[in-house]
């Protein structure tokens, strides 16, 4: 008989995760559970306007919400009737005591294993699916066994979705990874959890190691992609600077087996939940273990990311007469990719911030994101939020593409020329709008690495 599973945190990881679980595991009965109320009722909402936005992920809930897959803010009753519990909750940067700025905040994460802990009637595999410091399962582990009556396996499961393409990611993974003890217990513990993907995961695909590599390599996996996105953004400084194009460059190196195209886009720089977190996670854990030089390296992953977002603004303020106070400037876009609401570290919200510290006055429109920008920058005044991109753009003296939308390029671009001030600019920092096009019709066009 196939086990019961309950997910601990109904974020942006355990919603989508346990949703395709329940759909390619119809036989087992799947719980997401969150101390938030209003979380779950979104989950539960009669017209699906789900708490968070990824496409595909109303299909798939639709299919299973109500079969074998169910949201509820009753953590002990879930923990007690499910035998396998995946904990997802967030473990943001720590911003207080030490390791202020760089280690993970665990508050959560040990207020849930002591929940499992006093709620569980029944011997429980326990697997981390949040991203984790290395050998947090030990402290997990230390806390669940100091039980007179039941004992808990703790597995690592880490995630690597990409937001956008989080359910296809699910669905078509590259690699599942699943590490355990190297014990009989940790052993079986390790096939129970296999079995539940390979249900539709090919089983070459699924990738079995000890626990703490597990914890490791997802952090290591977010940091060299990272280190790809910084390394890609200051070959397009010095693209600009000697009048090369980075996407010629991006595309010859891609074509070396050896590097690949992946990753090769210049841009406003990497934003989202995990990569500036789990590179400035990994800083900290070298630096804890001594390694000071290998410390300083993943540190510069960061700061050329910072410096991609200042070097925008600076482009701005020198192509714009060397001041910006009183223009206006449109962004396009607040989400820090697209195909996603996602607004966390999201260059868009700190070139906002530059741009409010010029005086400028700053109008924001995105598809998804807009409410998020609102909460994002609520701190500052006279913002405006505008859904309707023809209305952000009225009056202002450049608009800056932040998101890759792909509506964007279709958009009337004369009818923005005419509604804004001249001389009128645009600043595609994702490179996806026709230059030529928008030249002919009397933009002055700025991209990154051109």
């Amino acid at each position: 008989m196939n086990k019961n599973i309950v997910c601990i945190g109904a974020g942006y990881i355990g919603g989508p995760t346990m949703a395709v679980i329940a759909k390619m595991n119809p036989d087992r009965k799947v719980i997401v559970v969150d101390i938030s109320a209003e979380r779950i009722a979104a989950w539960n909402s009669p017209d699906y306007a789900l708490p968070i936005y990824e496409p595909g992920l109303v299909d798939v809930v639709k299919e299973v919400r109500g079969r074998n897959l169910f949201f509820s803010t009753d953590i002990e009753g879930a923990v007690k009737e499910c035998d396998i519990i995946f904990v997802g909750v967030n473990t943001p940067t720590k911003m207080f005591g030490r390791g202020r700025g760089r280690a993970s905040d665990l508050q959560f994460w040990e207020a849930t294993a002591r929940e499992i802990k006093s709620f569980a009637e029944c011997d429980k595999i326990v697997i981390e699916k949040s991203t984790l410091p290395v050998r947090t399962a030990a402290a997990m582990e230390a806390i669940l066994n100091d039980h007179a009556e039941h004992t808990f396996t703790v597995l690592s499961n880490p995630e690597f979705l990409a937001e956008g393409t989080a359910i296809k990611d699910l669905l078509e993974p590259d690699r599942v990874l699943i590490g355990g003890p190297q014990t009989d217990a940790g052993k079986a513990a390790l096939a129970e959890a296999v079995e539940i993907y390979a249900t539709w995961v090919p089983r070459e695909r699924i990738l079995t190691t000890n626990v703490w590599s597990a914890e490791l390599t997802k952090l290591a996996a977010n940091a060299f992609l990272a280190q790809r996105v910084s390394s890609i953004n200051a070959i397009a400084g010095l693209c600009e600077a000697t009048g090369a194009d980075v996407d010629e460059v991006a595309r010859v190196i891609g074509a070396d087996k050896r590097i690949g195209p992946k990753f090769l886009k210049a841009g406003p720089g990497f934003g989202g939940s995990c990569f500036k977190k789990d590179v400035l996670n990994l800083v900290y854990l070298c630096e804890t273990f001594g390694l000071h030089t290998a410390a300083e390296y993943w540190s510069g992953v960061i700061r050329m990311n910072d410096h991609q977002q200042e070097r925008i603004v600076s482009r701005l303020f020198r192509e714009m007469f060397n001041t910006l106070a009183n223009k206006k400037i449109a962004l396009f876009g607040f989400a820090f990719k697209a195909d996603t609401g996602d607004t966390r570290e999201t260059p868009a919200g700190t070139v906002a911030r530059l741009l409010a510290e010029e005086h400028v006055r700053i109008s924001i429109t995105d598809p998804k994101a807009l409410d998020n920008a609102r909460r994002d920058l609520a701190d500052l005044e006279g913002v405006a939020y505008e859904p309707d991109e023809y209305k952000a753009a009225q009056d202002a003296d450049a608009v800056v593409l932040m998101t890759d939308w792909r509506h964007y390029p279709s958009l009337d671009w004369r009818r923005i020329f005419a509604a804004m001030r001249k001389p009128a600019l645009v600043f595609d920092t994702r490179n996806c709008l026709d230059a030529a096009a928008l030249r002919e019709i009397g933009f002055k066009v700025l991209n990154i690495g051109k």
